[in-house]
């Protein structure tokens, strides 16, 4: 491994290089910099990624001549450049992109990664994320690391040796941060019911966000539970902790929490460091749906932008405008529906922030089906939860209706069944 300048390492990218970039907290900034800044010199230049944290430069739309994005989960910071015709998406299921690279489908010339400091051993972690990063790396004709004694040192894939390393750039500095937003009444109540749901020594899936954060901070009379998640944040370790999530139910990684990306506070980063109980794997492992459905009682709580009466669940786009990706839901949603007593939730609440109906009577125009409704299990609001495993259209529009905000439920119904007659 040679130690340079981020300067000096940006020269290696070339122009009809495609870059794999280290996803979520673990996003080398100072990396996708000094290329950004190279500009001028280079053309057609791909930037591809799962959702990344902080600048993204070489999204700028006047860039698009040099760089262009090639998004698996888009993010709010390059979700301009798609809209703007300099970017794309890949719709591609979480437990898919590392294939993308072993089976050729996409090649990559460079890796971008941010890593621990070597240990005695030469020994690094790539900390807060592995996802597809070992595939890229496995698969590219460089790897450029930025060492940073700030990112935590995670177990299991994410351990890699320094011979695996092409360049290094040393560079020290607190890794991304997300704070913890207040949990609002809405968000409690939609709390209250998922976790009616889950039972003792379930193991549980969740992302981040106010929701998911709610249902776990009722869940602190439960027992044995396991955590089998392609992500987790803060929520979880207060649970960890007091032992209510110990892991001795599952049948995969038994004693161990798994995961293959973790975002969250500087609180989260310092208890992952070092810490044998969190095992990081890639996401074709984590989020491969016959790997999940051996853990006993999956519960897979995921959230939505849309869903119609009839099941069908919107979660990447609005209409045509996309605005996320499939990531893992149907990974999961599968998953925990083939696991012995598992459960799949889609929790959301009724109005968006942006003030929009999210249980609708027909999804926009355009919008993506990430979850099918013979896939839909439960789906949650605050208004309740509706079951629509083994129901007819029917119960399933009666039953959607009743978890609607009372003012709409009327209007939701009458504009389905008029526009079926």
């Amino acid at each position: 491994m040679k130690y340079v300048s981020a300067s000096e390492a940006a020269k290696v990218v070339k122009s009809g290089d495609r870059i794999y970039v280290h996803a979520a907290a673990a996003t080398p900034n100072i990396l996708t910099k000094a290329i950004s800044d190279r500009a001028e010199e280079l053309r057609n230049v791909e930037f591809c990624h799962i959702h990344t944290e902080g600048a993204a430069p070489y999204a700028d739309p006047a860039l698009s001549e040099s760089f262009h994005v090639n998004s698996f989960f888009i993010g709010k910071n390059v979700r301009h450049t798609i809209a703007a015709g300099n970017g794309s998406y890949t719709p591609v299921f979480l437990s898919e992109v590392p294939n993308l690279f072993r089976k050729g489908a996409l090649k990559v010339d460079v890796v971008l990664i941010q890593v621990s400091p070597p240990d005695e051993h030469g020994f690094c972690s790539l900390g807060t994320s592995v996802e597809a990063t070992v595939a890229a790396m496995e698969c590219a004709k460089v790897v450029i690391a930025q060492v940073n004694k700030y990112m935590p040192r995670t177990f299991g894939d994410s351990v890699l040796h320094i011979s695996k390393i092409d360049m290094a750039v040393e560079h020290h500095t607190a890794i991304y941060a997300q704070k913890q937003a207040v949990i609002t009444d809405t968000e409690a109540l939609i709390g209250d019911h998922v976790a009616a749901l889950i039972e003792d020594e379930s193991t549980l899936q969740m992302g981040i966000g106010s929701i998911p954060n709610a249902v776990l901070s009722r869940l602190t009379n439960h027992k044995n539970l396991g955590l089998h998640t392609e992500m987790f944040s803060d929520g979880v370790i207060d649970l960890i902790e007091s032992g209510v999530i110990d892991c001795s139910k599952k049948t995969i990684a038994k004693g161990r929490a798994l995961a293959t990306f973790l975002i969250g506070s500087e609180r989260l980063y310092r208890f992952v460091d070092n810490n044998p109980f969190i095992v990081m794997k890639e996401s074709s492992y984590v989020n491969d749906t016959a790997i999940i459905r051996q853990n006993p009682k999956v519960v897979a709580i995921n959230s939505a932008l849309e869903v119609d009466v009839t099941g069908q669940i919107c979660a990447d786009s609005l209409g045509v405008h996309m605005y996320s990706g499939v990531g893992g839901q149907m990974d999961f949603v599968r998953g925990a529906s083939l696991s012995k007593g598992g459960k799949a939730i889609i929790a959301l609440s009724f109005t968006s922030n942006k003030g929009h109906n999210r249980i609708v009577p027909f999804l926009k125009q355009g919008a993506g089906v990430v979850t099918t409704r013979a896939h839909a299990q439960y789906i949650v609001t605050e208004y309740g939860v509706a079951d629509l495993y083994g129901k007819t259209l029917k119960q399933r529009v009666d039953a959607m209706v009743e978890i609607a905000h009372p003012d709409f439920r009327e209007e939701i119904l009458k504009t389905y069944h008029d526009s079926i007659k």
